[in-house]
């Protein structure tokens, strides 16, 4: 007997209309599972103590279930992230690791012969990616920002702290939260590759990411790896949404899991820590970013990197969910770090308790 044959069904007008309603009926049910009115509520209670201008952004699972705006602010608002660059550029470090051409055991003199020329070449890749290089560094001020946004260009940035930063502790023993080691890892990045530290971020981490808002120049400033970067929240929601996805992004490996990890990874412990700003006192440090939270086994659950500028953006691997505070304020003191963490109590109601799969 001969089996009949089955025809497609032609994707009428009606159909598709049908489809694309059926689409954001379960979009709009996925996100009535989650109440963040208190998270709302909250962010307007301390709106003045933010800074005024506000914009918050969550996302699990690949999609937002979350955004709201304070102010003159929304997510498509290009604005100055400060130390939030850092986790961009740890990343951007981290892909050539990941391609093998970079070592985390480098030592910095290999690349930068002036460091060594100074007897400080024994500085690794790793230390400079985790604030241990044992280099003097100043405490985080506004004018201090302004003197690196005078710099002509990385290189002389860099090459000026070879001859005069002293060192004053072994490398890998001391933490001092400063600009200098994740910029010497980015001029390092330029001497591999030969190109300019902007394109290569371009190349390997923004457009990959359709982050078409972010980068580290901007009316003619000397680039900067550890706090000259501008963005929006959308954009980088999208790196954050890659880095909970451990290196992926709807599909698209930008860093390997491993990668990830090793990112997230302490490279402190607290008696190391000599200098870190008010906002970010009581954590460790990994690569780029500070340890958040951890399990009671001691496991990473959540990551931050927090800029001067008063944005927190965050990634929580235990619940599954990135979030982020786009605002424009002049240094997170105790007071704003506590409304952040009070806001995130309030976000993490919605999950279930403990940790899960996502």
């Amino acid at each position: 007997m001969q089996t009949p044959r089955r025809y497609p069904v032609p994707m009428t007008p009606f159909r598709q209309l049908t489809l694309l309603a059926a689409f954001l009926l379960l979009a709009s049910a996925a996100r009535s599972q989650y109440d963040f009115s208190e998270t709302a509520a909250l962010i307007s209670r301390h709106q003045r103590d933010l800074g005024g201008r506000v914009a918050a952004m969550i996302s699990r699972g690949g999609r937002i279930i979350y955004q709201g705006s304070w102010g003159n602010m929304d997510t498509a608002r290009v604005i100055p992230i400060a130390s939030c660059s850092k986790w961009l550029s740890a990343a951007l470090v981290m892909t050539f690791v990941d391609e093998g051409r970079l070592s985390l055991e480098d030592s910095i003199g290999r690349y930068l012969p002036e460091f060594t020329r100074y007897g400080k070449g024994g500085i690794l890749i790793k230390h400079c990616l985790s604030h241990t290089t044992g280099l003097e560094s100043e405490p985080l001020t506004l004018l201090g920002i302004w003197k690196e946004s005078r710099y002509p260009s990385l290189e002389a940035q860099v090459n000026e702290a070879a001859v005069h930063k002293k060192l004053l502790a072994l490398p890998g023993t001391e933490f001092r939260y400063s600009s200098i080691g994740l910029n010497i890892a980015g001029r390092i990045l330029e001497v591999i590759s030969h190109q300019g530290f902007e394109e290569i971020f371009q190349q390997r981490i923004a457009r990959p990411l359709g982050m078409e808002h972010t980068g580290f120049t901007r009316g003619g400033k000397a680039v900067n790896p550890s706090g000259g970067a501008h963005s929006t929240p959308a954009d980088y929601m999208r790196f954050l949404e890659m880095i909970l996805g451990q290196g992926s992004y709807h599909g698209r490996r930008i860093l390997s899991p491993g990668a990830v990890s090793r990112m997230q990874a302490p490279s402190t412990t607290l008696p190391m820590i000599r200098y870190a700003p008010q906002g970010a006192q009581g954590f460790n440090y990994a690569f780029g970013e500070w340890i958040q939270e951890t399990g009671a086994d001691g496991s990473v659950r959540v990551v931050t990197s927090p800029g001067a500028f008063g944005s927190w953006p965050y990634v929580d691997n235990c619940r599954g969910y990135c979030c982020l505070f786009f605002v424009q304020k002049f240094l997170i003191d105790e007071k704003t770090k506590d409304i952040y963490l009070a806001l995130k109590k309030t976000i993490d109601r919605q999950f279930p308790p403990g940790c899960s799969p996502h």
